[in-house]
């Protein structure tokens, strides 16, 4: 039988080679195993492109979204950089006691996709997910010398919070043409019940109070980029929610925007490996609702449906309902948090947890 294992990462555990390693270490079946370990955009996107692509990585200085030193990667594939938002916005960078949405910046971000334009890039494909910011990119383009001002001229300080006094942006942003592409894990649009602030503040530390008033500083932002570069209906644009807010200011820019799971499906190759398949396994961290809205274990499940093909879920933690998932493509679920019947095991000893339950599937698939 071939066995395909293409999970996403365990958040804060594993990364998604790492989980795919752990499944195939523990599958006792004489059978074909092909690991195709995947991202969606967040964290683990470039890692998992620079295994399946020809290309080199280019290391560049950058921030976190504190603005404290950060080391990050450029994937450079002939013309094209594929470029991690998350090596420089991403919430695992900070602690729990960090987060704060009101002041965390997308600054780096824009130096990791300057460090892609000085390198010779003509396309830049930037990967949206997991981060810590809800500054509608707003520092992002700072790095790229087109810094929010308020009515006086003066460049506003970092964070969503001072959005609310942007009128304009200080300057062009320094991209020499460049082509945008926003890969993202979601569809949400910047502003509103389903925006950036109300579904993923939260997580980033946001207060109920927060969540308002950051909601209304992106709408403020919009109508600034919307002047500055011509375009319209940015607050519902989809995918404009995406990483804070900073899928708007892509859009912005121009960039086309594009599903990160289709894409690195794409990349990979992914399609013919489930073509030849006979089970499909996948998996993440935390498998809930926003799974199934277009992150890797939908996109897997989708495809595994279509074929015919039983897809088996692997997880820290199973939010989702039997029905739901089922309606997706799932076969069956399978949760550490259950398997060990504690969150603290699953969290402290996963890589253990995920080889016993290869080894259950193994018994119980393998031909």
């Amino acid at each position: 039988m071939r066995v395909l294992i293409c999970p996403d990462k365990f958040a804060g555990t594993l990364s998604a080679p790492e989980v795919a390693a752990a499944v195939a270490t523990g599958w006792t079946g004489a059978d074909e195993l092909v690991q195709r370990p995947l991202s969606d955009g967040g964290p683990g996107f470039v890692e998992v492109l620079a295994a399946a692509l020809n290309g080199h990585l280019l290391p560049v200085p950058t921030v976190d979204p504190l603005g404290r030193p950060a080391s990050g990667e450029v994937l450079i594939v002939g013309a094209t950089a594929y470029i991690e938002s998350a090596q420089a916005c991403g919430l695992h960078l900070l602690t729990k006691e960090e987060r704060d949405p009101n002041t965390t910046t997308s600054y780096g971000l824009g130096l990791l996709m300057m460090a892609a334009v000085e390198a010779g890039a003509s396309e830049l494909v930037i990967g949206l997910g997991g981060s810590a910011v809800n500054d509608g990119g707003a520092g992002m383009l700072a790095a790229l010398g087109a810094a929010p001002v308020d009515v006086a001229g003066y460049a506003l300080p970092y964070g969503g919070a001072y959005l609310s006094s942007a009128v304009a942006l200080g300057g062009e942003p320094r991209l020499r043409q460049a082509r945008l592409v926003a890969a993202t894990d979601v569809d949400n649009p910047l502003t509103g019940l389903h925006g950036a602030s109300k579904v993923y503040g939260p997580q980033k530390g946001a207060t109920e109070e927060d969540v308002f008033r950051l909601d209304a500083a992106l709408e403020q932002f919009a109508g600034v980029l919307e002047r500055a570069f011509g375009v319209t209906d940015l607050e519902v644009a989809p995918g404009g929610g995406a990483a804070g807010g900073i899928g708007a200011a892509l859009i912005a820019l121009g960039a086309r925007v594009t599903s990160g799971i289709g894409l690195v499906t794409t990349l990979i190759g992914l399609e013919k490996e489930l073509d030849t398949a006979d089970l499909v396994i996948t998996g993440e961290g935390s498998f809930d609702h926003q799974s199934l809205r277009g992150k890797v274990v939908a996109g897997i499940a989708n495809g595994a449906r279509d074929r015919g093909l039983p897809c088996v879920v692997v997880c820290g933690r199973n939010e989702t309902g039997y029905r739901e998932a089922a309606s997706a493509g799932v076969t069956e679920t399978l949760s550490l948090t259950e398997h060990f019947g504690s969150e603290e095991t699953a969290l402290s000893e996963p890589a253990r947890g995920l080889r016993e339950l290869a080894e259950r599937l193994s018994q119980q698939w393998s031909r």
